[in-house]
């Protein structure tokens, strides 16, 4: 039996080609006595036909195996390893979120989130923030054109830091309360290495009686060791903020050098990851709390900078310009 399609067509061109057996024989019928010549000529033809009938079905044969091999090479096995798809997975700045909100939930707070498009009052006036502060200016917040439905001279815009969240908790809630609100935050601000018009929160607020300022020291020591590693020496340096009173700067020691001096720090040993304070008693007499009655402290950091200082990320940008080059690292 021949084993392929090259092996028949030897065979056909053997018998029935120009110079085959059965060329051969029909070639030499003349020479043949004329008794012998209707014998030899009918066997002739017997084997043409037969040759001819074989060569069909092997075609058909050799045909039907293709087909079938074909059909059994595109047919999915179940029994091969698959193909692992590309998936996705949460980008560096979600997972930065994740991990400080995982930390504050630890020890009581209680994750909000508040909307991205704010009054004026819940963004400015009831932070203490007055009306001719330069950060009112358009030049520093994002007005939308749509009005304030509770002041029709007013418009609304989008938040500019996620203390508005501040607000509406304490109007909506009586102490005590220990909030945490990641969040998107927006300001006009021109773009480079180390600045962004859209960039990401956490604020927390912690009211109750007879909070006091070491109560604020303690929880973020305990922040930053959990975010940073226990080694991460801390300070807080006075500072300035319309909706908390007195304020605080904190400094962690670097991570990189230990407090030693290195271009991540700008040779200072020290880098800036948030600001702190106690709630001024404006902003409770805002949200209708009792004066005197409740006493507590407020916090906000950027995660972008969080994330650039514990991942060694010297460009902002990075974090939105979805190349899969910066993203698959984390």
């Amino acid at each position: 039996m021949a084993p392929d399609s090259a092996a028949v067509e030897a065979i056909r061109v053997k018998y029935l080609g120009r110079k085959g057996l059965v060329s051969e024989i029909y070639s030499n019928l003349p020479n043949v006595p004329a008794e012998e010549k209707p014998l030899v000529g009918k066997n002739a033809n017997i084997l043409k036909n037969k040759v001819t009938q074989w060569l069909q079905e092997k075609g058909q044969t050799i045909e039907e195996q293709k087909r079938q091999q074909s059909s059994a090479e595109k047919r999915l096995d179940v029994t091969m390893p698959g193909a692992g798809a590309t998936i996705g997975h949460r980008h560096i700045l979600t997972q930065t979120v994740d991990d400080i909100c995982r930390i504050f939930e630890g020890m009581g707070f209680v994750t909000f989130e508040g909307p991205e498009v704010e009054t004026e009052f819940n963004n400015f006036s009831a932070l203490n923030i007055p009306i001719d502060h330069p950060s009112r200016d358009a030049f520093d917040t994002f007005y939308v054109d749509v009005k304030d439905p509770d002041k029709k001279d007013r418009f609304l815009l989008l938040r500019s830091h996620t203390s508005p969240a501040q607000i509406r908790v304490m109007k909506k809630y009586t102490p005590p309360l220990a909030v945490i609100v990641p969040g998107k935050v927006y300001r006009p601000d021109a773009v480079d290495a180390s600045h962004s018009f859209m960039f990401h929160q956490v604020e927390g607020l912690l009211v109750d009686e007879k909070v006091k300022f070491s109560d604020l020291k303690g929880l973020l020591t305990i922040f930053c060791q959990r975010l940073f590693g226990e080694e991460i020496k801390m300070r807080f340096r006075p500072h300035f903020f319309p909706f908390t009173e007195p304020s605080a700067e904190v400094d962690i020691s670097c991570y990189i050098c230990k407090g030693k001096g290195c271009s991540v720090c700008g040779r200072k040993g020290w880098l800036e990851i948030l600001g702190s304070g106690m709630v001024h008693p404006k902003v409770f007499e805002a949200v209708g709390y009792p004066l005197k009655k409740y006493t507590g402290f407020a916090f906000g950091m950027g995660v972008e900078r969080i994330a650039m200082l514990k991942y060694g990320i010297n460009d902002i940008r990075l974090f939105f310009e979805n190349d899969t080059r910066f993203s698959n690292q984390f």
